[in-house]
């Protein structure tokens, strides 16, 4: 699983201060630490999640004028008194700038005044909206990463696939990041699948490695077999007989999901077992 390096920054930009709000803030909401407010305004509401999906303006001429990020979101909607739309953006933009982030879009679109930013893994993007003389506006904060696979299929609902079909798709075996090296937390899946060919002794399986479209086909292949193997390794050393397995590495060859998005780059890493 690729986690995206949250960057902490203080922005700096001229009127971005911590003074002078103009009421106080909503309980339990605070700055962000990557851009802190405009004086004279007071924080209304805020949101955090530690996966979600969030929608960043990226043009107002062409479509998509938005960019779909997923990941860890923070949000923090603004209210100020005399500031205009404007002076909060061009604020952001310099603020942002400053702090070393890519302006990737910056426009307005009446009422509302955009600014979009990233750097690395981070997204900051701000919408502000004027109104008679006030205005607020939200900072939406996306720290890009993978969503942690956390549902697993039972092993009845395996056998179930392996009858019908052949094979089955295994969630929740992981490993240390581009290494064949078994996370602590796959053991419970793992002893799930050593249950399932307990109980199907009959059963002679392929244990297939699975990997997204991220890196190089000779790459992926390589790993992808290697991860097989400390499957299979691990079945045999808790009990397993040896004849009854092989292992497999099919690299990106055999997606079942997109590979340009996060979830179906998740769906494609993965462990099947296949009936010989």
């Amino acid at each position: 699983m690729r986690i995206g390096r949250f960057l902490v920054v203080l922005a700096i930009g001229a009127g971005f201060g911590l003074s002078a709000m103009a009421q106080e803030d909503e309980p339990g909401c605070k700055d962000s630490a990557l851009l802190t407010r405009m004086a004279g305004c007071s924080i209304a509401d805020c949101s955090k999640s530690e996966f979600d999906a969030a929608e960043v303006q990226t043009s107002l001429s062409k479509d998509p004028r938005t960019k779909h990020v997923e990941g860890k979101v923070e949000k923090i909607h603004y209210t100020c008194t005399g500031k205009s739309a404007l002076q909060v953006r061009r604020n952001a933009e310099a603020a942002l700038h400053g702090a070393g982030f890519q302006v990737d879009f910056t426009g307005y679109d009446v009422p509302e005044h955009y600014v979009t930013a990233h750097k690395g893994a981070q997204w900051v993007a701000v919408v502000a909206s004027e109104m008679t003389g006030d205005s607020s506006y939200v900072v939406t904060t996306v720290l890009t990463e993978e969503m942690k696979q956390e549902m697993t299929t039972d092993a009845a609902a395996w056998a179930a696939a392996i009858d019908q079909t052949g094979h089955a798709a295994i969630y929740g075996i992981e490993f240390d990041t581009g290494k064949a090296t078994l996370k602590a937390e796959s053991v419970k899946v793992l002893t799930e699948v050593l249950g399932l060919l307990q109980a199907k002794p009959e059963w002679r399986m392929r244990i297939e490695g699975h990997t997204d479209s991220t890196g190089t086909k000779a790459g992926n292949q390589t790993l992808s077999q290697q991860r097989a193997t400390a499957v299979v390794a691990w079945l045999v050393q808790n009990g397993i007989p040896a004849g009854r397995l092989s292992s497999a590495g099919l690299g990106d060859t055999r997606p079942i999901a997109d590979n340009a998005t996060d979830e179906g780059r998740a769906r494609n890493r993965r462990v099947e077992l296949v009936k010989q």
